[in-house]
């Protein structure tokens, strides 16, 4: 045996040379898979610039040093790259999309909570989005609520100070504008967490709907997350 069964580090072998190379590739595998941290999933081209560890998950077509390492994780050492193959149950951080993922024995799933046999995922994601207010009695945030997601409820943070001429705030959707909160405040730092008595399901992107309550809005920001799940296929 070369390598060990579940991660593959390397082995040193009887009255090897230089078993410091073996040794240290080894503790480089293990330190950039244990807590493992992808900062993408999705590049093709490995970064000009990138620091001893930095990990990455190596997509279909890759180029230049990653040629030939489809699927595998990237890991840099010493000024190039060292490859590890992942497994199914695998997790990971993948950090240009704030989410942790597992892998299925071919990709990495994205917030996935549960995974079956042949890969229905029951996925849970956090959608954060910044919004400026535009003037006037209500506003919208665009698609806010994705199609296809079952909505556990919207949190949200005033980011920069609400000004206009009314009192406080609510948001929730046509047809039921005070859905996720209602006598919000106007202040840097006031706040929302809506929950909706049941998980709510949405077929369609759908806006939120913003509303002045004793007046209109003139300016100002907030930060909302809507908190959700999906449901993926099996294949």
């Amino acid at each position: 045996m070369s390598n060990t069964p579940r991660l593959g580090l390397p082995l040193l072998q009887a009255a090897q040379a230089q078993k410091h190379v073996t040794v240290n590739e080894a503790l480089t595998l293990i330190d950039g898979l244990g807590q493992m941290v992808l900062l993408s999933v999705d590049q093709t081209t490995p970064p000009g610039l990138a620091n001893d560890g930095d990990c990455y998950g190596v997509p279909a077509g890759a180029v230049n040093e990653w040629a030939g390492q489809d699927g595998k994780v990237a890991i840099r050492s010493n000024g190039g790259w060292v490859f590890a193959s992942p497994a199914r149950g695998w997790r990971a951080r993948i950090q240009d999309r704030e989410s942790e993922a597992v892998h299925d024995g071919s990709a990495w799933i994205g917030g996935a909570l549960a995974l079956s046999a042949n890969n229905a995922a029951t996925v849970h994601e956090v959608v954060e989005i910044d919004h400026v207010l535009s003037a006037g009695p209500t506003d919208t945030v665009g698609a806010a609520l994705p199609a296809g997601s079952v909505v556990i409820g919207v949190t949200g943070r005033v980011t920069a100070a609400i000004g206009g001429t009314l009192g406080s705030w609510r948001v929730g959707v046509a047809g039921s504008d005070n859905r996720y909160g209602s006598g919000i405040g106007l202040a840097q730092g006031a706040w929302v967490r809506g929950l909706t008595a049941s998980p709510q399901a949405y077929y369609g992107d759908t806006d939120l709907l913003l509303t002045g309550e004793g007046g209109d809005f003139a300016s100002g920001s907030i930060r909302f997350a809507v908190h959700l799940w999906r449901l993926n296929l099996p294949s």
